[in-house]
């Protein structure tokens, strides 16, 4: 996705939602896993379906199950609210900030249904931070992989972004494990 007017719209568009928005949609998005995890069953929940081609999803996720799903967002929310709380305290990212995008993301094999309540830990310790931090528009930037240098803004407005574009794969295995 390296296409410049949707890198540009993305960036304008985080430039104009604010904190509480963002956050808002980020429990909205969390939400809707919840409710996604309760219509999985455990053994359902397990099973890797390949989903068609879709925005945001690499080819090499396209074929997860909803508890790698859930593994993916937890460890990328881990790295940004790492990222978030460094750039706003005017610190040098470090540990989980700096992950890299195309090794350190993936499930590692091991998910079952602890996978909900990781997940569910780091949406909520991600917002509780959020809630304690100063400014977080104008900090210091960290390149995104895609979309160009964020501050702690745009990187508190990706992670609702990023749980979006998984939770709309995990709705279409959902429906496909129910066709």
């Amino acid at each position: 996705m390296s296409n410049p007017l949707i890198r540009s719209l993305i960036r304008t568009r985080f430039l104009l939602t604010s904190r509480e928005a963002a956050s808002a949609t980020i429990r909205k998005h969390a939400e809707c896993y919840g409710d996604l995890a309760g219509r999985f069953g455990s053994e359902s929940a397990m099973e890797p379906i390949t989903v068609p081609p879709m925005i945001g999803v690499d080819p090499e996720m396209r074929g997860w199950s909803f508890f790698q799903i859930l593994e993916h967002n937890a460890i990328v929310n881990r790295s940004i609210t790492a990222m978030v709380e460094a750039l706003s305290l005017g610190k040098e990212p470090s540990g989980a900030a700096l992950i890299n995008p195309k090794t350190d993301v993936f499930p590692k094999g091991l998910s079952g249904s602890e996978q909900v309540e990781a997940f569910h830990s780091s949406v909520e310790d991600h917002l509780a931070m959020i809630a304690r931090l100063p400014s977080l528009r104008g900090t210091d930037e960290r390149p995104h992989p895609v979309f160009g240098p964020f501050d702690a803004h745009k990187w508190h407005c990706m992670f609702g972004l990023h749980l979006g574009l998984h939770l709309h794969q995990a709705r279409k295995i959902l429906s496909l494990l129910h066709k």
